[in-house]
Order: structure tokens, then C-alpha cells, then sequence
């Protein structure tokens, strides 16, 4: 049997406790994962904290890229502040340049402001030129992992190039396969890909239960939601393989 953790991703107090029933490995915390998260309000990370489980919590200011200026910085570091007041276990980075290659300078700043936290550098991974390049600075900067689907759009689109980067993080860190991992597209990978963890949100597709939110603009006519039966299939397909 494999010992693959499942890290699930929620933005929601709802979404939080089903990750937990559901008995997710470790959860990212995030706000309005339909723009790729960003970072969750002062008032779920409290209520995440003390966490059951491994809790990190996505530090992403605002949506669009990921080339951050000083201000950012600066909304940032209170940011990785509120996690650890709120005793969360880690927090999740990431910094471009405009060329896409990972901001080192600013990483340095926001990896050394969260000393004693665990990071994450996330999908701004993906943006980059080259891996190699990319995966030293990583490991330089002490993270524990990469969020990254390889490039692609999804993980399981991108199986040869995460396989590279796993060679390349030597087990160095960890390189976590995720977007478009669901119980679908996960054995797939998993066939093609040696890994210990893997991201998903284990969520379910839901109508607009009242059609004036989205006439309005309040909402999409869609939404996802985490769905513990989902996060319970997903740990036993990882355990199981």
C-alpha cells in the first residue's frame, strides 16, 4: 500500500470542515479559488487554527499575475503575520518576474519573513522558463514542496515534464502534481508520475440555487463546492495503489 498524502484545496469555512471529514492530509487555505486562490480572510484562518490537520494558507494578495511590487510585498507579510497568529501550519508562496522565471529577490523576502512556517511555493512555478533554474532556487529558499501541473493548464497533461521535475528535485523537496487531479485523472498520473502527494479539490459541480445572484453578478452559474464523499474517494484510490 502507498503512503501518497492528499493536500485538497477550499476556500470556504464549509469546504474547510469537509476537507477535515473527508480526512484530508493537509489542507490550503484559500479565498475565491475560481481566480486560482487567493489569500483567505484574518477570520477563516482564525477558525482554521488551531488546525485538526496540517493547515497552510495560500498568501496571494490579489488575483492576475504574480509579479508582486512593494505594496504587495507589504499586504504580504501581514498576511504570512495573521497565519502564524492564527497558528496555522505553513503558508503558500510565489513571485514572478515578468519574463515568468521566479522573483528569488522577492522570495528571499517572503521566505525569510515566514521563518518557522511551512511554504509552499506554488504554481507561479509554472510560469517559468526553465525548471531547473527554478527548482535550485526552491530549494535554496527551504521550501517543502511545489505545487506545480508541469506547465500545462492540468497535471495530467503534463506527465513527462513532471516527471522531469521530480528528477531534478533529487528528493530534494517534494513535487506535488496538481490542477485537474480528480478521481478521474489521478491513477492515470500516478501510473506515469512517482510522487508522494498530491492537490485536488475534491469538488463537486453545483447550480445557482437562485437565478437573481446571477442576473446580478453576485455569482456564477456554477459553483464548486468540497465534497467530503469526494475527499473519502480520493484518500482511499491513493491509499489503495
Amino acid at each position: 500500500m502507498s503512503d501518497i498524502k492528499l493536500e485538497v484545496c477550499v476556500d470556504d469555512a464549509d469546504g474547510l470542515y469537509a476537507a477535515i471529514e473527508g480526512g484530508a492530509d493537509r489542507i490550503e487555505l484559500c479565498a475565491a479559488l475560481s481566480v486560482g486562490g487567493l489569500t483567505p480572510n484574518p477570520g477563516l484562518m482564525a477558525l482554521a487554527g488551531p488546525p485538526a490537520v496540517p493547515v497552510y494558507a495560500m498568501i496571494r494578495p490579489r488575483p492576475g499575475d504574480f509579479v508582486f511590487s512593494t505594496g504587495d510585498l507589504d499586504v504580504m507579510r501581514r498576511d504570512i503575520d495573521a497565519a502564524r497568529a492564527a497558528g496555522l501550519a505553513g503558508v503558500v508562496l510565489g513571485a514572478s518576474l515578468a519574463d515568468g522565471s521566479l522573483d528569488a529577490a522577492m522570495l528571499t523576502k517572503l521566505t525569510g519573513h515566514a521563518a518557522g512556517l511551512g511554504m509552499t511555493l506554488h504554481r507561479a512555478f509554472d510560469l517559468v522558463p526553465e525548471f531547473g533554474e527554478a527548482v535550485e532556487i526552491a530549494v535554496e529558499l527551504g521550501f517543502e514542496r511545489i505545487l506545480t501541473s508541469g506547465g500545462e493548464r492540468s497535471a495530467p497533461q503534463a506527465a513527462d515534464q513532471l516527471a522531469e521535475i521530480v528528477a531534478l528535485a533529487k528528493g530534494r523537496l517534494s513535487v506535488m502534481p496538481g490542477s485537474g487531479v480528480t478521481l478521474n485523472t489521478v491513477d492515470a498520473l500516478l501510473e506515469r508520475v512517482t510522487v508522494k502527494e498530491v492537490h485536488s479539490s475534491c469538488s463537486i459541480g453545483e447550480p445557482a440555487h437562485d437565478r437573481r445572484l446571477v442576473d446580478m453578478g453576485f455569482v456564477s452559474a456554477e459553483r464548486r463546492r468540497t465534497d467530503v464523499a469526494t475527499v473519502r474517494a480520493m484518500k482511499a484510490k491513493l491509499a489503495s495503489r
